[in-house]
């Protein structure tokens, strides 16, 4: 799919083929039975190795074979710029069951479906009529009963305990660039407990953000490796310099993984299956 960069202030297009902001994990169970999270949620996050800024941007969602048409199913957001790896999260609609999302950086009021629908971030309030439509930034189709979607396929379906979250970049192919798992929200301040994305690391720092085969690789060598569940908990060490930390005891879910190169603090969100 086409990117479009007509809303794009600061930086330029050249900047933004490795710097742009995306949809990063969806969840439409918010207030349902057995919901982790009264709310509904929309994750942002910039995927590139440099600073991106939106401008003028919009979320509109539609069902999964319905047509985008406004009203409550659009809503602006504010002009943002995130750094590489930051992330920016959107309160939407919610019920009564779950605990609060993390303050969340822009509420909106569209109730998701919890099993299949689309999502779109685009330039203009002009609703999109394909996954490629020209004011489209980003673009996801969840759930198979999806109409559209970006690449082969849509991406797989979330439910009351589960959301759809980005692996790692963006191919521009919904059914490998996400997997269904538990919910992670993350506001654009999730740093403060030491799990910001990656800064100032030229490498990698973990290649296999979805861990498949019990080892996480580093692109370089790493010290003082903490593995974080996510309530914050230490669940993994390593104090030496680890270029491959196993990781065979940690059960399937999601994990933030901190250390320290070339004197650097960094950090990364994996997907342990």
């Amino acid at each position: 799919m086409k990117k479009v960069f007509t809303i794009l202030s600061v930086i330029s297009i050249s900047t933004f083929a490795s710097a742009q902001i995306v949809i990063n994990e969806v969840y439409g169970g918010g207030g349902n039975s057995g919901a982790p999270y009264k709310n509904d949620f929309i994750e942002l996050k910039n995927v590139g190795s440099s600073s991106a800024t939106l401008t003028g941007a919009y979320i509109q969602y539609a069902s999964a074979t319905g047509t985008f048409n406004g009203g409550t199913n659009t809503h602006s957001i504010p002009n943002i710029t995130l750094a590489p790896g930051q992330t920016y999260l959107i309160q939407e609609a919610g019920g009564t069951n779950g605990a609060d999302l993390p303050t969340p950086d822009t509420t909106g009021s569209i109730n998701l479906s919890g099993t299949a629908g689309k999502v779109a971030l685009t330039s203009s309030i002009t609703a999109p009529t394909a996954a490629n439509s020209a004011n489209v930034i980003d673009f996801i189709g969840f759930g198979a009963t999806a109409s559209y979607y970006e690449g082969a396929g849509a991406a797989p379906a979330p439910s009351n305990t589960t959301s759809v979250a980005r692996i790692a970049g963006d191919t521009n192919n919904n059914s490998t660039d996400f997997v269904a798992g538990a919910p992670t929200p993350q506001n654009s301040t999730s740093g403060s407990l030491a799990v910001s994305d990656i800064k100032n690391v030229k490498e990698s720092f973990i290649k296999n953000s979805f861990v498949t085969d019990d080892e996480i690789v580093f692109g370089s060598q790493v010290k003082d490796v903490k593995v974080y569940n996510m309530l914050g908990q230490v669940v993994k060490t390593s104090a030496k310099d680890s270029v491959i930390l196993n990781v065979a005891e940690l059960t399937r879910g999601n994990y933030i993984v901190t250390g320290t190169v070339n004197n650097q603090p960094v950090s990364q969100k994996i997907l342990k299956d």
